[in-house]
């Protein structure tokens, strides 16, 4: 049972590493979408 849960704790933080840079990733091309419709620069 222990081996279950530290295995569990080990294996959550790649998914969660995953959907935070999903995040960043999907916010960074909403932003570079809305910058090229404005005919701006990114940064």
């Amino acid at each position: 049972m222990q081996t279950l849960i530290y295995g569990s704790y080990v294996l959550i933080w790649p998914a969660l590493t995953l959907g935070v840079l999903a995040l960043i990733c999907r916010a960074v091309w909403r932003d570079m979408r809305a910058a090229d419709e404005a005919e701006r620069d990114l940064v």
